[in-house]
């Protein structure tokens, strides 16, 4: 880079965001990818090729009109949307995060999040120049309710978000907890279920008693992460507001009939995700009987668990054609630990080989 261009962009690009590092994404080429919560199962052939002779249909020289409209109106049953709300799609959840970030951008406003949590949250707030509060979890990553609620009474949040099951601890938290947050919240309190297909509990009850509460969820976890479609349910006044701010056409014709193609056959889906929760018990099971791994209890399609060390465990699994995340760094409450996505049953064989091998 040459030090004219430099100086350019010292004038024009922020320094915040200069001094800030990007969202990472480990090269997977060639691995067992098992890093990145992704459903690991493709749809069968004929379904696929379904599929593709539908895509090709599409008109691509025209924007998206009114497909999105029904995509809305499917997810919406899908989803058992109650009376009085409303859907709106982004292009993901990190899409609606942003969104509802600079929605909320009035002066004073803070969003509160427990951490170690999704790190979109943090990064849009302070992005879009809001304040945010971080409440650490218990050493058990259970929410520490009297933490959160002092830090709800100090900070009287816009936005509060709580991912059910969280990232990365893959854990549901004590409901009552949950509840107690809600109601002591002044602001708009975000139910993230990106996990959902995979948990035991979800936050439907939550989003009909509280008119305050929304619903975000995405159909990555459910088998769409190539395909980028997160929906967010609320009441319609505030669904209504943040939708404003949403790009025109975000939802491009081919991953909306994807996704309209997937919810047709939900059944495969659902086959899928008890698949993957099978695997999920099968890799405690072995998880538990390594004398040096603590594995927690997950809810979601991936496991957290702690080994001697975690910086060498994940390079030798990495040696060995496995890739998983170490999200050591990522907080203190995760010293030593690992996150590793529930794979095909073929694929979790290979990890735990691996890291027999590498602890």
């Amino acid at each position: 880079m040459s030090a004219a261009l430099e100086q350019r962009m010292k004038k024009v690009i922020r320094q915040d965001i200069q001094s800030m590092h990007g969202y990472a994404v480990q090269p997977s080429a060639g691995m067992v990818k098992i890093d990145t919560m992704e459903n690991p199962f493709l749809l069968p052939a004929h379904l696929r090729k379904q599929l593709g002779e539908r895509l090709a249909e599409l008109a691509l020289n025209r924007y998206p009109a009114e497909r999105s409209d029904v995509l809305r109106a499917e997810l919406a049953k899908h989803a058992l949307m109650p009376e009085g709300c409303d859907i709106m799609l982004g292009n993901g959840s990190d899409e609606l995060i942003s969104l509802l970030t600079l929605a909320c951008d009035v002066p004073g406003a803070t969003v509160i999040a427990p951490l170690p949590g999704f790190v979109m949250y943090q990064m849009s707030a302070e992005l879009q120049g809001l304040k945010f509060v971080g409440v650490p979890l218990t050493d058990r990553f259970e929410l520490d309710l009297p933490a959160m609620l002092a830090a709800v009474k100090e900070h009287q949040p816009s936005l509060v978000y709580l991912a059910y099951p969280n990232n990365p601890t893959a854990n549901l938290w004590n409901d009552a907890a949950v509840d107690a947050i809600i109601e002591a919240a002044p602001g708009l309190v975000v139910m993230d279920e990106a996990y959902q297909p995979f948990a035991a509990r979800d936050s439907l009850e939550r989003l009909k008693r509280h008119e305050h509460v929304l619903l975000m969820r995405t159909m990555s976890k459910f088998g769409l992460a190539g395909v980028r479609i997160g929906y967010l349910i609320g009441r319609k006044p505030i669904i209504k507001e943040v939708d404003k701010l949403r790009p025109p056409f975000n939802i491009s014709v081919l991953n909306c009939e994807a996704a309209l193609f997937a919810l047709e056959h939900v059944d495969e889906y659902a086959k899928q995700a008890a698949t993957i929760r099978a695997e999920r018990e099968k890799i405690q099971g072995w998880l538990r009987e390594l004398p040096d791994v603590t594995p927690f209890t997950s809810d979601a399609n991936m496991i957290l668990a702690r080994v001697p060390d975690s910086k060498a465990t994940f390079e030798g699994m990495k040696a060995r054609g496995v890739l998983v995340k170490n999200v050591a760094f990522v907080h203190p409450l995760l010293k030593n630990c690992l996150r590793i996505t529930v794979g095909t049953p073929d694929e979790n064989l290979k990890m735990i080989d691996a890291l027999k091998a590498s602890l």
